[in-house]
């Protein structure tokens, strides 16, 4: 009858291998999550992010401050905005000659090229 006689050893035994086992499956799972977990790429897209913003925000300045040809086939300029609204201001001293003016230059900016002649029949 030697089962019978530690009864409360073999308890703390049970639940010390219990414990053990857990705080054993504990550690492993804490490893795979450190071996699996993908590296960070916040730093990397931060940095990148900032030089994109950079490089849009200097190519706004310069279409922003600068003379330019927005289509040199009809002679569409691109003037800075400063003194677009200094020109905007005057020219609408008078709105009827400026209402006349702004649809004259849209209709040549929009105008469509001409059409291109026909190919003759070879058969004519």
């Amino acid at each position: 009858m030697p089962n019978e006689c530690c009864p409360k050893t073999r308890t703390a035994i049970t639940v010390a291998v219990v414990v053990a086992t857990f705080l054993i499956m504990a550690g492993l799972v804490k490893l795979m999550i450190a071996y699996t977990q993908a590296p960070s790429t916040t730093a990397t897209r931060a940095a990148e992010r900032a030089a994109n913003f950079k490089q849009y925000q200097n190519e706004n300045d310069k279409l922003r401050d600068e003379y330019g040809y927005v289509d040199v086939a009809k002679s569409v300029v691109r003037i800075p905005v400063a003194r677009a609204m200094e020109l905007t201001v005057r020219e609408w001293q008078n709105p009827a000659a400026a209402r006349s003016n702004l649809i004259a230059r849209v209709e040549k900016a929009t105008a469509l090229p001409p059409k291109a002649p026909e190919k003759p029949s070879i058969y004519e």
